[in-house]
């Protein structure tokens, strides 16, 4: 039984000058490209644009028979919830998971290195002028999947999630001020106390998050998000999700992003990437989506 699901690939944050990735639904393996939405973003100038917010393709997907079950509208509490809700949860849940090892393997780790500021500043940067700037970073992979989820929520658990939206706000409004003005390249005195803020906003907006995926995996009741622990020598051990499989998730995703996206890529797979695909990667090489999102 095969079924069609869509995955949207955006630019990524890995090292300078990059975004983080974000990722709905989705197994790579043989894809077909949506020409109609590729030319979409062509005229609107997005391909090939450098800096935040780069969509570089949406991709129709058909998983296989023996692909990894990703949970569906049949399992956990999802029968019960509203339609929107279940498409809403379904949608964003890989995505989320995506960010929120981003927020753990790489935003921790710039906020304790002052010379990455730069970069943290670049996620809170809305792009644009005369009122038609995109959104940044921070409220396009965090901010508006929680707003999304809680507005398709039934009232109850949507007072929840939106207590849980605010709070990360808050938090990222913290970090956003210690370190606003901060580059490499650009040598400030650095109070110490913007050093403390920024980490505390760090720990602030991981107890949001923490909040949000624990209402969400109730509400679902599939436990599919998994929490960030706190800071600490055996963190990663605890989150139980590999820091290695997201940098290598996010360095072939800004690959592909260079090569122009996977409609260049498929033009020019033969020519150079014969025989380096693995069997369940696309010919951007980005890995399956299930087995990402799965992680034992």
């Amino acid at each position: 039984m095969v079924s069609s699901i869509t995955l949207f690939i955006v630019g990524s944050v890995i090292t300078a000058n990059n975004v983080i990735n974000a990722f709905t639904l989705g197994h790579v393996s043989k894809a077909k490209i949506s020409t109609s939405l590729l030319a979409k973003e062509n005229n609107e100038g997005m391909m090939g644009r450098r800096g935040l917010l780069q969509t570089i393709a949406a991709v129709s997907i058909a998983l296989p028979a023996n692909a990894i079950k990703m949970n569906t509208v049949a399992d956990g509490l999802l029968p019960d919830l509203p339609p929107e809700a279940q498409r809403s949860y379904l949608q964003y849940r890989v995505a989320l998971q995506v960010a929120a090892d981003y927020y753990l393997f790489d935003l921790q780790e710039k906020i304790g290195n002052i010379d990455n500021w730069g970069e943290i500043n670049e996620v809170f940067v809305t792009k644009g002028a005369n009122g038609m700037g995109q959104p940044n970073k921070i409220e396009r992979y965090y901010v508006n999947p929680m707003r999304i989820l809680g507005l398709s929520m039934p009232p109850d658990e949507a007072d929840t999630i939106r207590d849980a939206q605010f709070k990360f706000e808050r938090a990222m409004a913290k970090i956003s001020k210690a370190v606003r003005g901060v580059r490499r390249d650009l040598p400030v005195e650095v109070d110490k106390s913007s050093i403390v803020d920024a980490k505390a906003g760090w720990e602030d907006g991981r107890v949001a998050l923490n909040d949000f995926f624990v209402t969400i995996n109730k509400i679902t009741g599939l436990d599919e998000l998994k929490v960030l622990p706190p800071a600490g020598p055996d963190q990663n051990k605890k989150y139980g999700r590999s820091a290695k499989r997201y940098f290598e998730l996010a360095k072939k995703t800004k690959l592909c992003q260079n090569r122009g996206g996977p409609a260049l890529s498929q033009a020019w797979g033969q020519l150079m990437m014969s025989g380096l695909l693995q069997e369940n990667m696309d010919s951007c090489g980005i890995p399956d989506m299930n087995e990402y999102f799965y992680q034992s």
